[in-house]
């Protein structure tokens, strides 16, 4: 007794549709009568929308069965087909190659918005916006370094760092001191941290076991 296994049949394009769509498709071609061949094509494309529900969220899905129709028939097949069939030739093509960055990665941990702001910085006339806007950077670098890399940094590396991707064109100004790593990691506070009774007005009468308390008046009453 012989068995008949998936593995020594015909390969199928699109196996999603099943095998029986595939032996219809096969049947379609042996079909001589145009006519005929062309409403056996119409009631395989209802079958292969109803085996493929969610093509129907699809623009056009019916121009995506009638091209699934064609791949699966290997485009050996002649058929009155609303549509122009798919191209054999863009189906097979490879993908373009995906364009990799082979620039300078020794500064890498400081992203690519960083070098940006330094080349912004550089270009400007000296003065006070060109000095804030150099602290924002180099605080800004200090902390990209810190969550790269969780040790301990000092501030003259990320100065040096300042410099040479600048090209010595950035000075660290005047009496600038650069944010303490505290100040630079700090993480935000909850919803429940920040406080639990906040926007209640009610709370003020409120005591500690969260019952009402009434507003005693001078009388006592």
């Amino acid at each position: 007794m012989s068995f008949d296994y998936n593995t020594q049949r015909k390969r199928m394009a699109l196996p999603e549709y099943g095998r029986n769509v595939l032996k219809m498709i096969e049947h379609i071609k042996t079909i001589e009568d145009t006519e005929e061949r062309n409403r056996a094509a119409r009631t395989v494309i209802q079958i292969m929308g109803n085996l493929n529900p969610n093509l129907r969220d699809v623009t056009d899905f019916r121009h995506k069965l009638w091209d699934h129709l064609m791949i699966i028939a290997d485009f050996d097949l002649t058929v009155d087909s609303p549509y122009t069939p798919p191209d054999r030739n863009k189906l097979n093509a490879k993908p373009n190659r995906v364009p990799y960055h082979n620039g300078e990665t020794k500064y890498a941990h400081y992203g690519q918005i960083v070098p940006s702001l330094i080349e912004a910085a550089a270009a400007m006339d000296d003065g006070e916006e060109k000095d804030y806007l150099t602290t924002l950077i180099l605080n800004q670098m200090k902390k990209d370094y810190l969550t790269w890399n969780k040790a301990q940094v000092a501030d003259e590396l990320i100065i040096r760092d300042l410099s040479d991707i600048s090209g010595g064109r950035l000075k660290v100004p005047e009496n600038f001191r650069m944010a303490d790593i505290k100040e630079l990691l700090v993480q935000p506070k909850s919803k429940t941290q920040q406080g639990r009774y906040q926007g209640r007005p009610q709370d003020k009468y409120m005591g500690r076991s969260g019952k009402m308390g009434k507003k005693k008046h001078k009388n006592g009453h």
